[in-house]
């Protein structure tokens, strides 16, 4: 299978609007890396702040993709309107190409208190402590590099607690759920709509040994709903708008009482609309985490034990 890689070089001003815009067209997520700034370039892992970022998004090369291109060359028009935006280059890739490229930038990250995240090609020998995800994203959103992600596991590795029972929604690779597992749920249900992200959230899961705690399946949450089943803990890494939409289509019926929530995928600028429309499903937003030196934001929530 081809695919089209959509390629735009666009300053740290720029990058979110960039970035919420590609990742309504991309396939499983979007990529941002420092342009020409490599992380082993800097012994003490202190790499500058980027000037120049290349963010990137994949389409499938089928026939959907020509209108999906003129959706976002609109999209771009519009934001050229309130700040200069560049024309975005396009490049056809083959799906191996694809994953090869990732592994040239995609190195061990140490997170929180004691996760790791590695590489499934680079070995490196864990810590006693470490919760260790052993990754290998493919096609899928989720390699932990992206600020929401890393929010969303420091979360993660705050809340959890054994026994509880998790819903990744929208799982791309895998790495939330198995986080949880590793931190002691005792089951995780993890759905996502794309079938190239649930196939490599199993691999992921069998890899790292947490395929008895852990569920992938397609799904969204219209599946949770006609289920009936409600969950300890939720975490939900997708976009703003579709987790506003979510709160109209009954995503508070869906923790328990006294359970917690956590939403990912904000800006400082869309995190009140957030709150505002969780609060109006009974999920209250108590903490806000905020990338350092940036922009995005997790927000986590909890549901009273009595509405």
């Amino acid at each position: 299978m081809k695919w089209i890689e959509i390629r735009l070089n666009v300053d740290g001003e720029a990058a979110e609007a960039v970035v919420e815009l590609l990742a309504r067209y991309g396939h499983q997520g979007v990529s941002v890396e420092q342009d020409g700034i490599m992380p082993e370039m800097y012994d003490d892992g202190a790499v500058p702040p980027a000037e120049r970022l290349i963010v990137r998004a994949y389409l499938p090369d089928d026939e959907r993709a020509s209108a999906a291109k003129e959706q976002l060359e609109f999209g771009l028009r519009l934001l050229n309107m309130m700040y200069p935006m560049p024309t975005p280059d396009y490049i056809i890739v083959d799906e191996q190409d694809w994953a090869e490229a990732w592994k040239v930038h995609y190195h061990p990250i140490r997170l929180g208190k004691r996760i790791l995240i590695r590489p499934l090609w680079i070995d490196l020998e864990p810590e006693p402590n470490d919760i260790h995800i052993a990754l290998d994203p493919g096609m899928a959103f989720g390699t932990g590099t992206h600020p929401t992600t890393q929010l969303c596991l420091e979360a993660l590795e705050d809340l959890m607690s054994n026994g509880l029972n998790v819903l990744d929604l929208g799982s791309g690779s895998g790495i939330l759920a198995i986080a949880a597992a590793k931190l002691g749920a005792t089951q995780v249900l993890a759905l996502d709509n794309d079938p190239v992200a649930v196939k490599s959230s199993i691999e992921n899961i069998k890899v790292n040994g947490v395929d008895d705690k852990i569920t992938a399946q397609e799904g969204s949450l219209e599946t949770v709903i006609h289920s009936a089943r409600r969950f300890d803990l939720i975490v939900v890494n997708i976009l703003a708008r579709i987790i506003i939409q979510m709160c109209s289509e009954g995503l508070g019926n869906i923790v328990r009482p006294g359970g917690f929530a956590i939403f990912s995928g904000l800006t400082f600028e869309q995190v009140e609309d957030v709150e505002n429309a969780l609060h109006g499903v009974g999920l209250i937003p108590y903490k806000r985490r905020q990338q350092t030196d940036g922009d995005w934001m997790v927000v986590e929530c909890k549901r009273p034990h009595q509405d």
